[in-house]
Formats: structure tokens, C-alpha cells, sequence
């Protein structure tokens, strides 16, 4: 069977036995705690923690997989075994408190033996030493033989983390045969020759702080099998490499490189990992992870730039990146139409990234010769150097110390690491909402009550009653006011019962489903059960009403003046601005933000009614509706339509007509980051406040220039020309004083050798009295120093073509010294650096370098 043949068996069997078919979730997960999602089970954590209720029984996926950092890592083995990927797909059937061990066991003996066709006399079975059930089950139930069952500790047992829901579970195996070791089946034998393929936990237990498991009110299923090491084995290969979608993509490889597999075992290697990093990048780049420097973008640029270093080991000159993508998208597209949609845009990025980084190897491998050729003999390269290559440079810690490696010489491993600690903090944790809170007590809120009720879309001010009230935060039971999701910051406002009053000042989920006001109080006290008029900041919200359409009006401008490949990466808003992150390559130009403006601006001028409802998830694609990133969605969703042009997902709070938003105005467009760009605007009354401090510095401008208020740009030109006139005069001045400082200079030499410090000097008056001093009679040599002004140290070595000394050798040592290099020649060398007050010592050092210290 074929990789894809077994997608759609495992999926129609499952279907068939009332499991839901779920597509596959993005490899960006929503747990915070994760870089990638690793494994099937991620997109339904919710649903096995109890803090969601699950939408359906049973469930049947294939999930797109990534393992390439944190503790889920497998980059460093790609290639070099038959198994390891760092991206893979994971076949998974899941029960939510539904169907327990008998039928998630029956179920895979029956897929394993009669849909996929395995010899069952070749399957082994291994369950937790602990679970005399599930052994009982697979011998008595499904009929495996007992000889073939074997028990394991900790390989068999599953935890979510340090606490919560954990249990056993059982791995079916499959025997490729003697030929592949010894026998003893999977507890005893080779693992080459047992190779796992589905494992099923059985999720039974509730692990608790002190140690103590009780058994879960709902026991559940989890299972998880690699989609590669099953095909491996029913197409009766060796490795998951000769599987074949990858051995198309290994073909695609070799192809591009102009490499033979089989012609070298190294080379074999980084066919395999171009193989592999192909797919796992292209499907990261189309779900929306660009190369950065922090958290999953630089586990990505990790792992494209490893790709391109095997290229470069490979001999390759030319780029192969894109027409890698090109291959996975030919291979992987008929699965995963998003990759098709997506084909250019992920063909791009990669291909400039590539690009980028083939600079980079050139720029670094030069800059390490030299650093290499001046260590001495046995010395390693120190990790601040290492550090220096990788931080200023981009030159991966790897790729340094395979060269230093040709070479016979070590990295300070350690003190690279112990740099690379001092300077960066990449991964930013999601912080916890309401720390520090117990949730469980929220949880037994919406068992109770049901989710709170949200009556902000048509009111303002609601009739509640007080469902919690401890700490600072009251749950009501329904709530006109907003929490903090979609990118919209929470409401305020105040709450007020007969007894009492508080002001809100933040509204948040707390547990999905439940709104949380955070408040302080004014007046008296609330109390549980009391009924609440709850009241939210009208002007505040009309505010960010403005703000939040315009930001979906924003999107559709953007796409339209810079192209399709524009997403939205982040936004933020609130009643005084918007924030708006998205992917692109370049810095908007000033006339592109003019083009957004306006398309903006045109919209909001042509005052289209708004459109704010609720529909089915496949209607609103069949709308054409956009997702936001980040925001996660059900079965039912909210969309926006917002004018002729704009229809995107958003579950937020809107104007009714365009035109309520005002004047819109980009004030700000910058990066935050590789490839993701952020632009800041405001709307309505704070449009026009802007445009009145603009006004009021533009007069201020006119009278401090004694011009008109349209005539300021001509009084500042002309002022800044008179201002440069005057610094040439001043500049010409002090280089007539400098160099009229030279025979005194010069009156000093010492074996025809002049060192000094000059004082009140620029760059350039300091190269040209150095060659000043070289020309006065009896003058070999020169070394002068100086510190600037606008901060910075200078040296200059100037010797005459006759004496014998190299001006560069002069200064050689003493330009490390103030911290920096530059241009050196035999007759004249310049130095700049940042450490003035080292300056002495650095002429001590040239002293001794002339031979007359």
C-alpha cells in the first residue's frame, strides 16, 4: 500500500465505527508549553484535562507532526538512522470518555490484520508491567498468543506531565525477521528487528501532586501510529527513506544536487536530510511559522539553514530550496491542499532564506579563516569568537565547528554556550492568565451554570447575577462586557448591586467559556447570589469598535497593495490605537502607506452597513471568509463582513456602518522580527488629535524659524545649510591647526620615530597630520592616537617608502587594544575603535613595535 492509501484506509475505518474525522490541526499548536505540535493527541489536550468539553464521542485524525526542539527533538539523528523524521504524520483514534481498552484493542488488531494486511503471527504486544487487564484483553479477547504479549515499565506507562490525566499502554510491534537481529520479541530482542508501530494509551488515572493516582471519571483513549514506519513495513522496505513519498523526495534531492544516492555514506546522509527538512519546512512556512530569531522561527531557520549547510557539503553552488518545496508540494499536495494554495508564498521564503544564508556561509567561512590562521598551535577557538560568528553573523555553532573540526581544532563549547546565555532570551513563555487562581473552582462554575452568556453585541448594560465573587474577580452568570481574545483587550466599566459597587478594570477568560471581570472596589460589597447591574465603558468601547473593524479593513488593504502572501501574524487592540502584525518581506514604502490609507479610507468613506453573524465553520469558508492567526475556532463561528471587500472570521465587537469609524492614519510601520512587519493606526477622535499636535508642532516650527507655516521645510533646508557651512569652516580651521602642529611633532622623534597623543581632532585632521609629521625632515615613522568627540578612539601609523617599517605592523597590536580594526597598508594605516581611554597603552604598544620604546 502506498502512504496515501493508508491515510484513507485508517480514516474510512474509523468513520465506519462512528468516529468523526477531524483534518489535521496546525503544526503551531495553542498550548503554550509546546514549540511544534509533536504528536496527535496536542489539538484535543483541552478535552482530556476536563477544560473543555469535547464536541463529539470519538475522533479520527491524521495530524501533521513536527519534532525539532525542546524536549521533543530528533533533529540531530535525521539521516543517520532509518527512522527518525523531523516532521512525520501521526495516525490517531481517540475516545473521550467513551469506548475504553476492549475496543480501542479489537479496533487495532482489526485494522492491523485485515484492512492493512499484516501477518499477525509476525505482531507483538507489550503492556505496563502493571496492567494484568490489558494482558488478559489481547490474549483472551483478541486471541493473541500469550508467548507474544510481554510486559515493561516505564516504556509503557504515559504521563501528560508531572501531574494530571497518565495510565498504561499497550505497543504493537512488527518482527521484520532474523535478519535484522536477535529474536526475544520487543522486550528482549534487536531493535532493528522489532520496530513499534501504533502505540494506544489508556488514559485511566488523575496524577496528583503527593504522588497518588485516582482513577479519571471518564477513562479515555489516545492512540497514536507513525504514518512512515507503518508504510515502511507494508511496503517491505528497510527504512521509512525507501518509503514512497520520501524516496520521491530523496529522487527530487539528488536531482537538484547533481549527487547519487548510494555513492557515499556522508553524502547519502545529507541527501536524506534535504529529503526531510524539505517537507518539514514547507508545511511549517505554510502554516504560518516564518525564519526568525526566536522561539519556533528560529527552529525553523535552524533547520532550513541545516538543509542548505548539506548543500553546501554536498558541492552545490547553486540554490536547491525551491525546487525541494516545488517536490513536497508535488508529493504532499493531494493530502494537504493548504500546501498547494500556499505553493508560491512558501516557495519564497524559503528560496530567500536560502539566499540569505549562502552569504552567510561565504562571509563566516572567511571571517574564521583569519580567525583560525592567527590561534596558536593546539589552542582551541574561543567560544566568545564562535559566538562573535554566530551572533554578528548568522554562522550556525555547527557549521564552525565542522570547519574547525577539518582542521584539527576545538570550540570552547562552553564558553560559546555561556555567551550565548549572557545575550539572549528567545523563547517568551505565555503567561498563565490570573496566576496563581485555581481552576478547578471555574470549571465547577460552568458545570453548574453553563458558559457565561454574552449580551455585549446589543447592550451595554445588563441585568446579572454575581456567581463568584473572591480576590478581585466576579463571575457573572451573563455579561455585557468584552474579555481580552481575537486581539481586543477586555472591557471596564462597573458593577453595582444593592449592597455595593466595584469598578472593572480588566475582563478575561479565566477557563474557556467563562468571563472573569477583575475589579476593585468602590463602595461597599458584593455578594454571592445578588442580582447585578453590569455596566461597561460605552465611549471606551466605541473606541475600540472603531479600531477593531478598521483592522480588519487593514488586512484586506494590505493583501491588496503588497499581495496575497500578507498574513496576519498578531494584533492588538484597544481604544487609543491599533496594532496589526503581518508577514512580509520589506519595509512599506512611503507611497504603499499612502495606498493603504487611502483603500482604507475609501472604504470607510463609502459607509457600507457591517454584517457581524454566526454561521457554520465550512458556510463561512464557502464565504471566502479569512481565519485570523492564533484564533481558534469550532464548529460554529462569527464572521465580519465589512464592506464590499473585506470577510474575515472574528468573534469581536464591531461598528454597524463603516463610516462610524472615522478618519483612519497609519502612524507607525516597522519589524518585529525576520520577515513579520507591524504597522500602528488610529481612528476616529484620535485621527484628529494627531492631526492637531502635528499642526500645532508645525506652527511652533514657522516661529522658531521666522517663516511661514508653509514655508517650513525651505526655513529648515536653509538652515541646515548654513549649519554645514559653518562645520566645514570649523572643521578646515581645526585641520590648519593640526597640521600646523607637525614640526613640533616632529621635533620629537626618537631614532627618526614619532608617537604621540594629539588632542581637539577629528578622523580626517588625524590622518592628515600623521602624513604631515611622516613628511618633515628626519622622519621615518608616525603613530599618532586620539580620542574623538562624538566618542570613539583613533590611531594612525604613516612611515615614509625608505625606512625600513610597515605602517600596518606599527599598529598591529595597539588597534586591538582600543577595541577595534581597520585599513592597513605598508606606508599608511588607519584604525578606528570604541575604547579611548586604552589609547596610552596603545602607543606604549607601538612603541615597542618601532623598536624605541
Amino acid at each position: 500500500m502506498k502512504a496515501n492509501e493508508v491515510r484513507k484506509a485508517f480514516t474510512e475505518f474509523f468513520v465506519a465505527r462512528g468516529h468523526v474525522h477531524q483534518p489535521s490541526a496546525s503544526l503551531i499548536p495553542h498550548d503554550p508549553t509546546l514549540l511544534f505540535t509533536v504528536a496527535g493527541m496536542v489539538p484535543f489536550k483541552p478535552y482530556f484535562t476536563g477544560e473543555e468539553a469535547a464536541p463529539f464521542d470519538r475522533a479520527v485524525t491524521i495530524q501533521k507532526c513536527v519534532r525539532a526542539g525542546g524536549k521533543h527533538n530528533d533533529l540531530d539523528e535525521i539521516g543517520r538512522t532509518s527512522r527518525h523524521l523531523t516532521f512525520f504524520e501521526m495516525l490517531g483514534n481517540f475516545s473521550f470518555g467513551d469506548y475504553f481498552k476492549s475496543d480501542a484493542a479489537a479496533f487495532a488488531w482489526d485494522l492491523m490484520t485485515n484492512v492493512l494486511g499484516l501477518d499477525p503471527e509476525r505482531l507483538w504486544i507489550t503492556v505496563h508491567i502493571s496492567d494484568d487487564e490489558a494482558e488478559a484483553i489481547w490474549r483472551d479477547e483478541v486471541g493473541v498468543p500469550a508467548e507474544r504479549i510481554q510486559r515493561l515499565d516505564e516504556d509503557n506507562y504515559w504521563r501528560m506531565g508531572d501531574t494530571g490525566p497518565c495510565g498504561p499502554c499497550s505497543e504493537i510491534f512488527f518482527d521484520k525477521g532474523e535478519q535484522y537481529g536477535p529474536s526475544g520479541g520487543p522486550a528482549h530482542g534487536g531493535d532493528e528487528r522489532y520496530i513499534e508501530i501504533w502505540n494506544l494509551v489508556f488514559m485511566q488515572f488523575e496524577q496528583h501532586d503527593d504522588g497518588s493516582q485516582t482513577p479519571l471519571p471518564k477513562p479515555s483513549i489516545d492512540t497514536g501510529m507513525g504514518l512512515e514506519r507503518v508504510v515502511s513495513v507494508l511496503q517491505g522496505v528497510d527504512s521509512v527513506w525507501e518509503t514512497d513519498e520520501l524516496a520521491a523526495l530523496l529522487d527530487a534531492a539528488s536531482r537538484l544536487t547533481g549527487v547519487e544516492q548510494g555513492a557515499d555514506t556522508e553524502s547519502d546522509v545529507s541527501l536524506r536530510i534535504l529529503a526531510d527538512h524539505a517537507r518539514s519546512t514547507s508545511l511549517l512556512v505554510s502554516d504560518g511559522v516564518f525564519p526568525s530569531n526566536e522561539a519556533r522561527g528560529y527552529v525553523l531557520r535552524r533547520i532550513l539553514r541545516r538543509a542548505v549547510r548539506h548543500a553546501y557539503i554536498l558541492g552545490v553552488e547553486h540554490t536547491v530550496m525551491a525546487g525541494m518545496v516545488d517536490a513536497v508540494v508535488e508529493v504532499m499536495g493531494p493530502d494537504y491542499p493548504d500546501l498547494v494554495r500556499n505553493h508560491d508564498f512558501v516557495r519564497g521564503v524559503i528560496d530567500r532564506e536560502e539566499v540569505r544564508f549562502r552569504e552567510t556561509l561565504r562571509t563566516g567561512q572567511a571571517i574564521l579563516d583569519q580567525q583560525l590562521a592567527e590561534l596558536s598551535e593546539g589552542s582551541p577557538l574561543p567560544g566568545d569568537t564562535a559566538f562573535l560568528l554566530h551572533d554578528t553573523y548568522g554562522f550556525p555553532l555547527e557549521v564552525t565547528q565542522e570547519i574547525t573540526g577539518a582542521r584539527g581544532v576545538e570550540v570552547d563549547v562552553a564558553g560559546f554556550e555561556l555567551a550565548m546565555a549572557e545575550q539572549r532570551q528567545r523563547a517568551k513563555q505565555a503567561r498563565k492568565v490570573a496566576e496563581g487562581i485555581d481552576p478547578s473552582i471555574f470549571v465547577e462554575l460552568i458545570e453548574q451554570f453553563g458558559p457565561t452568556e454574552f449580551t455585549g453585541r446589543v447592550e451595554e448594560s445588563s441585568e446579572a447575577r454575581v456567581l463568584h465573587n473572591h480576590d478581585g474577580l466576579v463571575v457573572l452568570d451573563r455579561t455585557p462586557f468584552y474579555a481580552d481574545s481575537g486581539g481586543q483587550i477586555g472591557d471596564t466599566g462597573i458593577i453595582t448591586t444593592p449592597t455595593g459597587e466595584v469598578a472593572v478594570v480588566d475582563t478575561r477568560w479565566i477557563v474557556p467559556g467563562l468571563t472573569a471581570h477583575f475589579v476593585e472596589p468602590v463602595s461597599g460589597s458584593i455578594e454571592v447570589g445578588q442580582m447585578a447591574t453590569a455596566t461597561i465603558d460605552s465611549v471606551r468601547r466605541a473606541a475600540i469598535r472603531r479600531n477593531h473593524t478598521a483592522t480588519h479593513l487593514l488586512h484586506w488593504a494590505l493583501r491588496e497593495v503588497l499581495g496575497d502572501h500578507v498574513k496576519q501574524q498578531g494584533s492588538w487592540v484597544g481604544p487609543d490605537r491599533l496594532r496589526f502584525d503581518f508577514s512580509h518581506y520589506d519595509a512599506l514604502t512611503p507611497d504603499e502607506i499612502r495606498q493603504v490609507e487611502d483603500l482604507v479610507n475609501g472604504e470607510i468613506l463609502d459607509n457600507a452597513v457591517c454584517h457581524n453573524f454566526e454561521t457554520t465553520m465550512a458556510e463561512a469558508e464557502n464565504l471566502g471568509a479569512v481565519a485570523f492567526f492564533g484564533d481558534k475556532y469550532g464548529d460554529v463561528v462569527r464572521v465580519l463582513e465589512a464592506g464590499r471587500h473585506s470577510i474575515e472570521l472574528c468573534g469581536g465587537t464591531h461598528v454597524s456602518s463603516l463610516g462610524d469609524i472615522g478618519a483612519f492614519r497609519i502612524i507607525s510601520e516597522g519589524s518585529t522580527g525576520s520577515n513579520i512587519r507591524r504597522v500602528e493606526a488610529v481612528t476616529g477622535t484620535a485621527t484628529i488629535e494627531l492631526s492637531r499636535r502635528e499642526s500645532d508642532t508645525i506652527s511652533e516650527a514657522a516661529s522658531l524659524l521666522g517663516v511661514a507655516t508653509d514655508e517650513v521645510v525651505g526655513g529648515i533646508e536653509r538652515r541646515l545649510a548654513e549649519q554645514k557651512a559653518l562645520r566645514a569652516e570649523v572643521a578646515a580651521l581645526k585641520q590648519r591647526l593640526a597640521v600646523g602642529q607637525a614640526p613640533s611633532l616632529a621635533s620629537g622623534a626618537v631614532d627618526g620615530v614619532v608617537v604621540a597623543r594629539v588632542d581637539d581632532i577629528d578622523r580626517d585632521g588625524l590622518r592628515d597630520l600623521a602624513v604631515s609629521v611622516r613628511d618633515q625632515p628626519g622622519v621615518r615613522a608616525v603613530v599618532l592616537g586620539a580620542g574623538f568627540e562624538q566618542g570613539g578612539a583613533g590611531l594612525v601609523a604613516a612611515a615614509a617608502p625608505d625606512s625600513g617599517l610597515n605602517a600596518g605592523e606599527l599598529i598591529n597590536e595597539a588597534k586591538k587594544t582600543i577595541g577595534g580594526g581597520g585599513r592597513a597598508s605598508a606606508d599608511l594605516a588607519v584604525a578606528g575603535g570604541k575604547d579611548a581611554s586604552a589609547i596610552d597603552t596603545a602607543l606604549d604598544q607601538a612603541r615597542a613595535a618601532a623598536g624605541i620604546s
